[in-house]
């Protein structure tokens, strides 16, 4: 069998945002690199072009391969990466990475691939619906990664974005997990509804503002008439704007957490960037389940795993 592949270049190409890292032979990062340049930005036809702007001298310096994670493999990306059904873990993703086939401009030794994502089913007892599909794009190589970084096999991985994803591990697989559009509930009520002539989105954060939000949650109203609060507490003059903005974060937050079946004593992993994560351990920690925390190094630990399934001739296929 030939030998593992010596460098990695680990691409994670968003929505919103275009990250990189150069990672050495034993899966350290060696360079980063993060630019506005999420698949939003890019025309159709100019990711080849995109690409080797923003990583055309590490792919020239470091050789020949990358992985990329992310929204690139979507319909609306680079190429499109068929999803990899659960159960799934990494011999599953990595036997499912798309190429790409056609050379970027500058670069005649690159290889490329795409990494798949993951689609599950969701049992549904409405009559005519034997369930429903869900997916994820990038969160797989975060929770890959993590299982790497921890040495876990089994538990609860939770993902706080735009759109949040809860999923379950066994056995170092994942077996299913639901999303929740918490981050963009979040960003229509407090810039695009009523709730914006009231919410500052861009004060700092107000831990105790916040907490409230969490607690309000639970009184069992629900989300639809508990987000009007942040409303009429400014109305009668008892929130300031600053503070709506983390009360109403606390309500959605608490709203998604409520919904989750949580044993009391029980631990949950939380991926994602820090100021969310902590958010999460906050109101979990209020329900006594308790926290790990993981970061950015998930994503490229996840993507230098994957690497490592792979080998030379794999790669110069």
């Amino acid at each position: 069998m030939s030998q593992p592949l010596s460098t990695l270049l680990a691409v994670d190409w968003g929505t919103s945002s275009l990250r990189g890292a150069r990672l050495d032979a034993k899966g350290r990062v060696l360079e980063e690199k993060s630019l506005p340049r999420g698949i939003q930005t890019v025309a159709p036809g100019e990711f080849a072009t995109v690409f080797v702007a923003a990583f055309g001298d590490w792919a020239r310096a470091s050789g020949s391969f990358c992985l990329i994670s992310g929204m690139a493999g979507s319909k609306q990306g680079w190429v499109e990466a068929p999803y990899c059904p659960c159960p799934a873990g990494f011999d599953e993703v990595a036997a499912r990475l798309t190429w790409i086939a056609d050379t970027p401009p500058g670069l005649p030794d690159a290889r490329i691939a795409i990494v798949p994502g993951l689609n599950c089913e969701l049992p549904s007892a409405v009559p005519g619906l034997v369930s429903i599909p869900d997916v994820m794009r990038g969160e797989e190589v975060q929770i890959l990664g993590a299982m790497q970084l921890s040495g876990l096999h089994d538990g609860v991985f939770v993902l706080p974005g735009t759109h949040n994803k809860w999923a379950q591990v066994s056995e170092g697989r994942v077996t299913g997990f639901r999303t929740f559009m918490t981050g963009e509930f979040y960003a229509l009520l407090s810039r695009q509804s009523i709730l914006s002539k009231t919410v500052d989105p861009d004060a700092p954060f107000d831990e105790a503002a916040f907490i409230r939000g969490v607690h309000q949650s639970h009184e069992g109203a629900g989300l639809l008439h508990n987000a009007f609060s942040a409303r009429t507490l400014s109305l009668f003059s008892r929130m300031s704007a600053s503070a709506l903005a983390s009360y109403l974060s606390g309500l959605i937050i608490g709203e998604e957490v409520r919904a989750q079946d949580l044993v009391k004593g029980s631990s949950v992993n939380l991926i994602g960037a820090p100021a969310l994560t902590q958010r999460y351990a906050q109101v979990l920690a209020l329900q006594g389940v308790q926290s790990r925390l993981f970061g950015a190094e998930a994503t490229w630990a996840g993507l230098f795993a994957l690497s490592r399934s792979l080998t030379r001739s794999t790669v110069s296929v």
